[in-house]
């Protein structure tokens, strides 16, 4: 519980951090500003992912009409998923001063992110295309 509180203060202070004019010259800090710029990106589409299986429900069912719904909502819930997934895996790897400030990254830690950067790509991929998805069920 303890970690989780400390990786929403740690974001949330990234948020209204992030727009500080900082001198970085590290490739890892300009690397964490854009990992933390896509999460900045994505994050407000939680609200759209919660009310749009709030409108998929009561139509998810186990017809075959029913079924489209029901697929939408599950894409919209696993999308939600992999982002609390995320952050909760990208708080446990980095402290703030490596978020915030710009800390210099070891080496293992400069893999790391690399590999967060690449996640969260594909995580504001798989959350663009469920609510895309999700809006088309809909519209039809």
């Amino acid at each position: 519980m303890k970690r989780t509180v400390f990786l929403i203060w740690v974001l949330s202070a990234a948020f209204t951090g992030g727009c500080k004019d900082k001198k970085r010259s590290e490739h890892g800090a300009s690397q964490m500003e854009e990992v933390m710029a896509i999460h900045d990106e994505v994050m407000p589409r939680m609200n759209t992912i919660g009310k749009l299986v709030g409108q998929l429900k009561p139509m998810a069912d186990s017809t075959e009409a029913g079924q489209k719904y029901e697929a939408a909502m599950k894409d919209l819930q696993a999308a939600h998923k992999a982002m609390m997934e995320w952050m909760q895996g990208f708080g446990n790897r980095f402290d703030s001063g490596e978020i915030l400030d710009g800390k210099p990254l070891s080496e293992e830690k400069q893999r790391w992110l690399d590999e967060e950067e690449e996640k969260v790509k594909a995580l504001r991929k798989q959350i663009n295309n469920s609510i895309a998805r999700a809006e088309a069920v809909l519209e039809e």
